[in-house]
């Protein structure tokens, strides 16, 4: 038995809460870090959600909070059926300026599942020519990770070249909670297959964003020097078989 339906609606886009709202996380002060670039330019046009930013936002201490540049998130989170598939589909395309040529992680445009209930975070990162499929569970702001034998934080990256650069592909992860088993798709072909996940991922805020990848140095972040980032999303299709 399986059951779809999509999430995308954006021109709602300025009513944050209804369908999607502005990322960000809980700071130990009370206050909130938004992913909110604040020259970004928002369109939608045809059910296609186009948003062009020059960047600006930085953070000198928290990597996470300097990565994501612009984000938007699900409003709703997606339930992971206990023992079925559950899959997230959408089109993407990615084009930058002054962005470092083959270098995906100085600018991109990211479709991002992340799960706040245990850290986990599967993503596709998509730049100018080239793209990453990226598995991880991560150190995020007020989150309690799992404790497991395993190596318990990591973030694996892998780079292919195989789509079409500065148009539209098509990104699929697929997430199986009973078998601990994670499949990437690109334009319907298999990228990369994860088995023995060691934890069990529960439920997934759907994030669309736009970021770099830099790491923090003991000066702080050195993830801006003038890019512009444009990205387009197509609403995401979800695919859940019990």
């Amino acid at each position: 038995m399986s059951k779809q339906f999509t999430i995308g609606d954006f021109h709602t886009i300025l009513s944050e809460g209804e369908v999607w709202k502005i990322g960000g996380f809980p700071m130990p002060d009370g206050s909130f870090w938004e992913f909110r670039e604040p020259n970004a330019t928002i369109i939608v046009r045809n059910g296609i959600l186009y948003a062009r930013a020059p960047l600006s936002r930085k953070n000198d201490y928290v990597q996470f909070l300097d990565n994501a540049k612009h984000m938007y998130y699900s409003a709703q989170d997606v339930e992971v059926p206990e023992e079925g598939e559950i899959s997230f589909e959408l089109q993407i395309r990615a084009r930058t300026q002054n962005t470092e040529p083959n270098d995906l992680y100085d600018g991109f445009v990211s479709l991002n599942l992340l799960d706040f209930t245990t850290g986990a975070a599967l993503d596709f990162f998509a730049g100018n020519d080239k793209y990453a499929s990226v598995y991880a569970v991560l150190p995020f702001p007020g989150v309690q990770v799992p404790e497991t034998d395993k190596t318990r934080f990591f973030c694996i990256f892998k780079e292919e070249t195989n789509f079409q650069p500065r148009e539209f592909n098509t990104y699929k992860i697929t997430y199986h909670r009973g078998n601990d088993e994670v499949i990437f798709y690109v334009n319907g072909v298999e990228v990369r297959r994860e088995k023995n996940v060691p934890i069990k991922f529960n439920r997934f805020t759907v994030a669309l964003g736009m970021m770099t990848e830099k790491d923090l140095t003991p000066q702080g972040s050195v993830s801006l020097h003038g890019q512009t980032i444009i990205g387009e999303w197509s609403p995401v299709t979800v695919t859940i078989t019990e």
